[in-house]
């Protein structure tokens, strides 16, 4: 019998991570393919490194092109780790390409962390899939009662947990200093002098215990791009700050989970880097001095009982999420994805798997439906558009895409005149 074959489709580093963590989970045994879809945020090398999965083969292309990929329709699973508005185009056009197949492939798609914002919208261009992923009780709660009221099938909502929730538990240790890393997030907080402010909170907790190690966990490079737009980088603003860093404090990069190896406490906004911590049993920090609002995502964990301020953590705070609370999320389940495995094995046991139909149809929502495709390079028949994305077009397109060219001409000139030097200085790498 062939080698069963999984592939996944993912538009950014933290997109791949959770793809193939849950292909891992859900397919242990199959062949890893990666798609890497070409975009403003398709992982760099480097970025994959970080992460730490190796897939056996790699291929970067534009979506369009997946409907006459030969390899992708012969796949047995195929996990969609892209935005909701991609799933929506791929699950219309390759529903489209695959049909009257004798053999497609089962679709799984999710959400890479906690759905804290927009969920119908998110929910809905993800319906058609045969398998939705939910992170939680909570989650799949929800997913399931908003499926029934509009005709799509609940049972395709499966729980599990986010499939990188692991790691050794903690243990606190004398053999290193305690050791505090703040998990840093590409656009929260937003503005450029919030950022700066961040980081001077951090900078005088390090100064406040001289004992304790400060690592502020990077996402990514100046100029590389992760899910998230990242307009001022850590690694930038070091060097406004108002008195020089202490040698205590430090920016890192690395995988997550070896970073949380040696952390006593996590402190982080609203990163999901937190939930992997709580799995643990490090004590978490979900920071309050921008305010427990919606805009920030924080606003998630205040049943958690681990919501603080820089102030609480400089007096000693070490939060400790409620159990109740923290077992609604999905954290400390022993095997989360053993249903989703059995949903993948019924439906395999079910013969021939129907035609692909999302819950957007263009009779249903035409305009909606229309603008996501096109933003994806396909037409309303799910075929590539004639003109590929990135090619010929008007001269207010070829415009913009001088100055694109131009910034990130300006993007090279900055990470080599100034964040270079500054991560040689502090060891970050």
């Amino acid at each position: 019998m062939p080698l069963r074959r999984i592939a996944v489709l993912a538009d950014s580093d933290t997109r791949w991570k959770w793809g193939a963590s849950v292909a891992q989970q859900i397919a242990p045994g199959h062949a890893l393919d990666a798609y890497f879809l070409r975009g403003r945020s398709t992982p760099t090398e480097r970025q994959l490194a970080e992460i730490g999965i190796e897939p056996d083969t790699a291929r970067e292309l534009p979506a369009a092109e997946l409907v006459d990929d030969a390899e992708l329709a012969d796949a047995d699973i195929v996990v969609m780790a892209v935005s909701g508005g991609t799933v929506l185009a791929l699950t219309h056009s390759l529903g489209l390409a695959w049909a009257g197949r004798e053999h497609r492939p089962i679709t799984v798609t999710g959400y890479v962390g906690v759905v804290y914002e927009k969920m119908i919208d998110g929910l809905l261009t993800r319906g058609g899939t045969d398998i939705v992923l939910a992170n939680s009780t909570y989650d799949a709660d929800r997913f399931g009662a908003a499926f029934a009221s509009v005709g799509v099938a609940p049972d395709s909502v499966v729980e599990c947990a986010l499939p990188f929730l692991g790691g050794e538990p903690y243990r606190p240790s004398t053999e290193r200093p305690f050791t505090l890393t703040f998990a840093v997030q590409p656009s929260v907080p937003k503005s450029k002098q919030d950022r700066l402010r961040l980081l001077e909170r951090a900078a005088a907790h390090a100064r406040r215990h001289p004992d304790r190690q400060v690592l502020m966990k990077l996402r990514s490079l100046p100029g590389e791009h992760t899910t998230h737009i990242e307009a001022d980088p850590y690694q930038l603003l070091v060097d406004s700050l108002a008195e020089p860093a202490p040698a205590n404090l430090q920016l890192v990069y690395g995988n997550m989970g070896e970073v949380l190896d040696r952390t006593d406490l996590l402190v982080t906004v609203s990163s999901t880097a937190a939930l992997e911590s709580m799995q643990r049993g490090i004590p978490t920090a979900i920071l309050t001095d921008f305010g427990v609002r919606e805009a920030h995502g924080n606003h998630y964990f205040v049943h958690s009982g681990c919501l603080a301020s820089w102030d609480e953590l400089d007096a000693g705070a070490l939060p400790l999420p409620d159990p109740a609370w923290a077992d609604a999320q999905g954290i400390g389940k022993s095997d989360p994805y053993a249903a989703a495995r059995a949903r993948v094995a019924a439906l395999r046991a079910a013969g021939p798997l129907p035609t692909l139909r999302p819950y957007y149809t263009p009779e249903r929502a035409g305009i909606y439906l229309g603008g996501l495709l096109a933003r994806n390079g396909f037409d309303e028949k799910g075929r590539p558009l004639n003109t590929p994305l990135g090619t010929g077009g008007s001269g207010l397109k070829r415009a913009v895409r001088g100055v694109a060219r131009r910034g990130a001409k300006a993007v090279y000139r900055v990470g080599y005149q100034r964040v270079a030097p500054t991560l040689r200085k502090w060891g970050a790498v």
